[in-house]
């Protein structure tokens, strides 16, 4: 796990999305970013947990993610805090993204911004569906059984 932290440093973290969807898939893509979004992502102040990635005109955008405007940049300069952001994919996998969009019930899911080893901002998409409440009670009684399991095992060792 330290090897993992020393590639990348995590901006933004969406842990709501493991327990609303199931997730299928993961892929890595680029964002496109303004300069003065890219200073408010290094300060850490992003939130991911209300967006949501979708097609339109055959590109990939994130919608209704948060980044908030640079305090240091001057006013003409800063950008909008919700603006769509595009994603940058190849066209293989957008094409593959796309179809598997069109099934019902699945959609992409931002699960981390982060900044890899090379210093570019990135975005781990998820291809999710969603969890109905039952589900939801299941996983809360899987976790809580591993946690209690844990607990026994290291009591008696």
């Amino acid at each position: 796990m330290a090897e993992k932290a020393e590639r990348y440093r995590i901006v933004a973290d969406n842990r709501r999305a493991r327990h609303d969807y199931f997730i299928e898939d993961t892929l890595e893509v680029g964002i496109m970013l303004h300069g003065t979004e890219v200073k408010a992502l290094r300060a850490g102040r992003a939130s991911i947990g209300e967006s949501y990635a979708g097609p339109k005109q055959n590109e990939l955008f994130l919608y209704n993610a948060y980044i908030p405007e640079y305090g240091q940049a001057s006013n003409q300069l800063n950008h909008e805090p919700r603006r769509q952001r595009k994603l940058l994919v190849h066209g293989r996998e957008l094409n593959k993204l796309v179809s598997q969009i069109k099934r019902e019930g699945v959609t992409l899911v931002p699960l981390q911004v982060y900044f890899n080893e090379r210093g570019f901002a990135k975005l781990q998409l998820g291809l999710a569906k969603g969890k109905k409440l039952a589900d939801k009670r299941e996983t809360a009684k899987k976790r809580d059984w591993q946690r209690d399991q844990a607990r026994i095992l290291r009591d008696k060792g």
